[in-house]
């Protein structure tokens, strides 16, 4: 048995805010070449954007105006205006806060900000109430929370259906009927172009849950709340390419965008695998503690029920120094028969989520003897392990050749942010004179909650997605100067 002692605990995690170089501004040039605007092949006249969380404009935790403004579809809107003149209308939020209502009872809290130390909500209560319903034709179709298939689901915008979970409350907000769906909504509004990112929730809420099927971003997904399942990707491809068939029917061209591998967003990357640092002592007394579940694996091996591998990999051993975490693994042999749980230590193949930050080294009832993340092991909703990150890799390329295969069909332009996200986790971007990468906080790329872009993130996007409607239908759109856009937002906006 462990006896009391003081913890030496995880590593510091300390972030230093770059705002240095959030002032910068640089001439814009109206075209990519010098030349006249022209849009090419394309049509820019009526514009209609359908996606989720990114397309709206979601950021550190919550969606608010000046996220919304800033949102990757909302950026390129502004650019096709130079030659269009046309409006882009965005179903907007209340205030600055952030976080919605429903019935005068928060269901969303309000958006985070740093302050020097960590990410930390801003004060106030958010205003936005979800049955206070928006009249009129959107042109930003993108909704927080929703997967593919949601957006053919009918009723997808009941506002009755939000409290149990069967409806989304953004969508709610501003759903044309109580029975209509995100793509007849923008159909209905005879676009001549589209923009179109959906996929990335049909893995998201396995990821962050940690494989284990409940929600564990807080109020990031709301509509997701009832649990998280990959979505299969034979019904990806019949709802998406339904989508897209419907987008297209009437001749509207449009760019779409694959999936990034979403394991290399800093919510998987922040936290390490091996956090905890020990002196000698107490990971001898913590060897002790497990003296009787190592030695049962030894016994498991003799009856033939585990190989000397599994025996191996499943050993908890803890050294002088940093020591991973142990944690739970439904993948592991199920001896619970036994009266053996499935526990290892994590290795660097393992993704600890972000929300364990506050969470590994906490102590169970006041007990300094029960450790979270030590000798308490960590549930699997606080890791996603190397299976379950195979899990989300699979479904993931499925989609994505999904993707193309639509493209191609329909001779649509396509951003590959599977290819950008790559770029962005190693050396980063360099744009403007800035290096856009993937840390958390510092990066410069993601916002607070460790999966959505940041202002300077979203502006990237959108660049990103200029370039890609140019190449493919002889446009000649510029993109922004991303030194015009911060990297976080501060405290109080106005």
């Amino acid at each position: 048995m462990i006896k009391n002692f003081k913890w030496l605990l995880l590593v510091s995690l300390t972030f230093a805010a770059c705002n240095s170089d959030d002032n910068t501004t640089t001439e814009v040039i109206d075209s990519s070449d010098g030349l006249p605007l022209t849009s090419g092949s394309a049509d820019f006249a009526n514009y209609v954007a359908l996606g989720d969380s990114f397309a709206a404009g979601f950021s550190d935790n919550a969606l608010f105006i000046k996220g919304q403004q800033g949102a990757y579809t909302n950026i390129i809107a502004q650019q096709f205006s130079l030659i269009t003149n046309a409006t882009f209308k965005t179903p907007l939020t209340n205030d600055n806060i952030g976080g919605l209502l429903l019935g005068g009872n928060v269901i969303s809290g309000p958006r985070l900000y740093f302050n020097g130390k960590a990410p930390v909500p801003v004060e106030g209560v958010p205003t936005t109430e979800v049955t206070a319903h928006l009249t009129g034709n959107f042109n930003n179709l993108g909704v927080p929370g929703a997967r593919s298939y949601h957006l053919v689901a009918a009723g997808y915008g009941n506002v009755m259906g939000v409290a149990t979970g069967k409806a989304n409350p953004y969508f709610a907000r501003f759903a044309s009927s109580p029975n209509t769906t995100v793509l007849a909504d923008a159909i209905a509004q005879s676009p001549t172009f589209f923009s179109l990112w959906i996929g990335g929730n049909d893995v998201l809420g396995y990821a962050t849950s940690g494989g284990s099927g409940k929600d564990q971003t807080g109020n990031m997904d709301p509509s997701t709340y009832s649990g998280s399942d990959i979505t299969d990707p034979t019904v990806f491809k019949t709802v998406y390419t339904n989508i897209i068939n419907g987008l297209t029917a009437k001749g509207a061209k449009g760019v779409i965008a694959n999936l990034p591998n979403i394991t290399s967003l800093p919510y998987f990357t922040t936290v390490p695998y091996n956090p905890v640092a020990l002196p000698a002592d107490k990971a001898a007394q913590l060897n002790a503690g497990y003296a009787t579940y190592n030695g049962g694996l030894q016994q498991m091996k003799a009856l033939g029920l585990l190989t000397a591998d599994e025996v191996a990999k499943r050993t908890v051993n803890f050294v002088a120094g940093n020591n991973a975490v142990v944690v739970e693994d439904s993948y592991l042999t199920n001896l619970s028969a036994y009266g053996l749980p499935s526990y290892r230590q994590a290795t660097k193949d393992d993704l600890v989520v972000l929300t364990a930050m506050n969470f590994i080294g906490t102590l169970v009832n006041e007990d300094p003897t029960k450790v979270n993340g030590v000798s308490v092991p960590l549930a699997d909703k606080w890791v996603l392990t190397k299976d379950e990150v195979g899990e989300v890799a699979k479904a993931t390329k499925s989609y994505n050749e999904t993707i193309k295969e639509v493209a191609t069909a329909k001779n649509l332009a396509i951003l590959d942010t599977e290819i950008l996200m790559t770029q962005i986790a190693g050396a980063g971007i360099s744009a403007n004179g800035f290096t856009m990468k993937s840390t958390f906080v510092t990066g410069g790329t993601f916002s607070l909650d460790g999966v959505h872009p940041s202002p300077r993130g979203y502006a990237l996007i959108a660049n990103k997605f200029i370039e890609a409607i140019n190449a493919k239908y002889g446009s000649n759109l510029n993109g922004v100067n991303i030194g015009n856009y911060p990297i976080m937002f501060p405290k109080v906006l106005q």
